[in-house]
C-alpha cells in the first residue's frame, strides 16, 4: 500500500528531520517522496525512516566551484565518462565505499531493490567514471519533476567522483537546471562550492524547480 507523507514542515527537527517510519522504497513511494523534497535514511532497528532535515545541503550550479588541480585533472584526465551505462556497479561501489567515521553503510539490500526498481523506471541515474574497462569512480542520484538528488558517490582513484560530479553539473546545467540536492553537506562537496540552506528555503527552491517543468533525462 502507497505511504502518505505528512507535509515536510511537520518533520521533527529534534530528530534530524524524521517525518515518518515504515513502507517500503517502492517506485511510487520514492517519487513521491523525492517529489516533496523528502528521501529515506535507515536507522538501526526501526522501520525504514524517511526524512526532510531542518538544514538542507545544495550545489547551486551557477556558483560551482572548480579549483585549479581539479580543473587540471579533468584536462588531463585518461578517464572515459559516462551515463546510466551500469547503475547496478555504481550502487555496489557506493555501497562498499569506506566512510569516515562510519562503521558500515547505510545503502541496504532493501535500498538496493528499491533504487534498482527507481532506475528501470527511468527515475534513478548514475554517472560513471571509467579507466579501460574498470569503473574507477561515480555517483548515482533521483531525477523527479526536473529536480536531481544526488544519493551517494565512491572513487577508486583521486579526483575520479569529483569528476563524475562535475559531469553531471554540466550535464544538469544545459538541460536548465538551477541547482541540485546533496541532501547533507559533506567536506568533499564543500571543495566544490556547495552549501547549506534552511528546509523553508530548500523547499522554495524544490517548487522553483519543479514548476519550470524540465527534464533532465530523457528518460524522466
Amino acid at each position: 500500500m502507497p505511504l502518505t507523507f505528512p507535509p515536510p514542515t511537520a518533520a521533527r527537527d529534534d530528530l534530524d528531520g524524521l517525518l515518518l517510519l515504515g513502507g517500503q522504497p517502492t517506485v511510487e513511494n520514492l517519487v513521491a517522496a523525492y517529489s516533496q523534497g523528502i528521501f529515506p535514511w535507515p536507522v538501526d532497528d526501526l522501520p525504514l525512516a524517511w526524512f526532510c532535515p531542518p538544514r538542507r545541503g545544495i550545489l547551486r550550479l551557477a556558483r560551482l566551484h572548480v579549483g585549479r588541480s581539479l580543473a587540471r585533472a579533468q584536462r588531463q584526465s585518461p578517464w572515459h565518462i559516462s551515463f546510466d551505462e551500469s547503475f547496478g556497479e555504481v550502487m555496489r561501489a557506493c555501497q562498499t565505499q569506506p566512510r569516515p567515521g562510519q562503521a558500515g553503510t547505510w545503502i541496504t539490500p532493501q535500498l538496493v531493490r528499491g533504487y534498482t526498481e527507481l532506475h528501470a523506471a527511468g527515475h534513478a541515474h548514475s554517472v560513471e567514471v571509467w579507466e579501460g574497462d574498470t569503473l574507477v569512480g561515480g555517483l548515482y542520484g533521483v531525477a523527479v519533476r526536473g529536480v536531481f538528488a544526488g544519493e551517494s558517490m565512491f572513487h577508486h582513484r583521486p579526483n575520479a567522483s569529483k569528476l563524475a560530479v562535475l559531469a553531471l553539473a554540466r550535464h544538469l546545467r544545459a538541460r536548465g537546471a538551477s541547482f541540485f540536492d546533496i541532501q547533507q553537506l559533506t567536506p568533499h562537496m564543500v571543495v566544490l562550492g556547495a552549501e547549506e540552506v534552511s528546509r523553508d528555503e530548500f523547499l522554495a527552491l524544490l517548487v522553483n524547480e519543479q514548476n519550470a517543468g524540465r527534464q533532465l533525462f530523457d528518460a524522466d
